[in-house]
């Protein structure tokens, strides 16, 4: 009997013990389930309270973080939780300018604080290249070239390679029967670079000679490969485009209506959108908006979409507005969806989801997501070079929205004249050069820094490897190619 009971026994305990086993592991997985959700318990009021996360970055990296004025435990590239609400974050390293910004955040949710761009405290102009005469400059999309053009009247121009810290110009000269009127005594000539193609490598170049406009393709690994277009399909050029990063390929607006040029083929497409008044094409991928007329003999106009292989264009919204309130549209695709914007005077629409085939599939695949109301009139309006802000411009006067927290900011430019259209210098970053000094800007107008007197009308940009920041300015003997380093050795 006594060996039966201690049996019995014993099993009992193994059974309470696995039991309280479980217990304790069931116990432990919610509880680090709930972590993982963010539930913290609030010391203060001795409740539970689900938390939010935010993730730091900057560049450079290895920033002090500190949240409410305290520190998180390591540097940049970190994260903390903290409740929900508005919390002020700053991120400090020796040598730069303190980096700050307020957020409101709700329970449960993700804040990504990883764009911070750290500003040395003390900046020093270093000329890498001066210049008796300059015209114009541009930088290409991912900062490893600028052009720059000299004389108005010339055909040639300076290709300045600025992907290292040693730089390298080289000159590039389109030759002289590639234009029109190369030849005539005392011809007066004028070219323009107008837009570099997404690879890096071709420019459009505008050549204006008696009273006409002609368009060239520059190759600038050898201009002796310059194409002339106008010469080539004998059209009528308002506006171009590149499309892809051949160099080959362009889309034109001429007489109304946008075509597809095919520069080593040699062939042009039919009208494939007619009765336009501007056209935009959307990265490499031929998506082409664009604002036209509408019914003959009314005061419609229309904002639309194409896409190369489609048998038509997509009507996207009709407008019965006066003819001088601005009507804009841009698209982008961010997080594998699709976005358009569109603005007509002061009212921005914001639509996502996929790119409609018809004009009846409009409201089924794209959904407005906001409906915004400007200060003032938009007269500019771009994405973001990642597509994850909106920007709109009036003047002195500019807006963000940012798509990721669907959060509108609005701020405005202080400067004495007037403010030339504002530029992305990196996914997060807008420049201006003002009143003749360069600043740069978050996208809603957050973290001004005042870089160094610039030039108005001129480039900027940073290069890809963000360790300087290019610019023009004039001095005593001319002009100036100079830099500014950002990230600091």
């Amino acid at each position: 009997m006594h060996k039966k009971s201690s049996k019995r026994n014993k099993l009992y305990r193994l059974i309470v013990l696995y039991f309280l086993m479980t217990v304790a592991v069931i116990v432990m997985v919610t509880m680090i389930v709930f972590f993982v959700l963010g539930y913290r318990l609030d010391t203060d009021s001795g409740h539970v309270e689900q938390y939010a996360f935010l993730q730091f970055n900057s560049i450079p990296t290895g920033a002090t973080v500190t949240v409410d004025g305290a520190t998180v435990s390591s540097k940049t590239p970190n994260k903390s939780s903290v409740p929900p609400g508005k919390h002020t974050v700053t991120m400090q390293r020796d040598g730069y300018q303190t980096w700050t910004k307020t957020v409101e955040v709700k329970a449960g949710t993700l804040t990504w604080l990883n764009y911070a761009l750290l500003v040395p405290s003390k900046m020093t102009v270093e000329p890498v290249a001066n210049y008796e005469s300059l015209d114009m400059t541009l930088a290409s999309p991912k900062g490893r070239y600028m052009l720059v053009h000299k004389y108005a009247e010339g055909g040639s121009f300076e290709l300045v390679d600025i992907s290292s810290d040693t730089i390298k110009s080289t000159t590039l000269t389109i030759p002289a029967n590639y234009y029109s009127g190369s030849y005539v005594t005392g011809a007066a000539h004028k070219f323009t670079i107008e837009k570099w193609d997404d690879g890096e490598r071709y420019v459009l170049i505008k050549h204006s000679y008696a009273n006409k406009d002609e368009w060239l393709v520059m190759d600038t690994q050898n201009a002796a490969l310059t194409k002339n277009i106008s010469k080539m399909f004998d059209v009528p050029i308002a506006s171009i485009g590149f499309s892809g990063t051949s160099g080959n390929i362009l889309y034109i607006l001429s007489s109304g209506e946008i075509r597809k040029l095919d520069l080593s083929a040699g062939t042009i497409s039919k009208s494939l959108v007619s009765n336009v008044t501007s056209f935009a094409i959307y990265d490499e991928s031929n998506v082409i908006t664009y604002t036209g007329l509408g019914k003959a003999g009314t005061a419609e106009r229309v904002v639309g979409l194409y896409r190369e292989g489609d048998s038509k264009s997509v009507i996207l919204k009709t407008v019965t507005s006066a003819s001088d309130v601005p009507l804009n549209v841009a698209t982008a695709r961010y997080f594998n969806e699709d976005y358009v914007v569109i603005s007509e005077g002061k009212k921005i629409d914001v639509l996502g989801g996929s790119y409609p085939e018809t004009a009846s599939e409009v409201t089924a695949s794209l959904k407005t997501i906001a409906s915004l109301t400007s200060k003032l009139s938009v007269y500019g309006l771009t994405f973001s070079p990642t597509g994850e802000y909106i920007l709109f411009q009036s003047g002195a006067n500019f807006a963000s929205y940012d798509l990721e927290y669907q959060t509108y900011n609005s701020s405005v430019i202080e400067c004495s004249s007037q403010v030339p259209a504002l530029t992305w210098i990196n996914n997060n970053y807008i420049w201006s050069d003002c009143g003749g000094s360069l600043s740069i800007r978050e996208f809603d107008g957050s973290n001004i820094h005042a870089i160094n007197s610039a030039l108005a009308g001129q480039d900027a940009t940073i290069t890809k490897n963000r360790r300087y920041l290019y610019s023009i300015d004039k001095t005593a003997a001319g002009y100036q190619l100079q830099r500014v380093r950002l990230t600091l050795p």
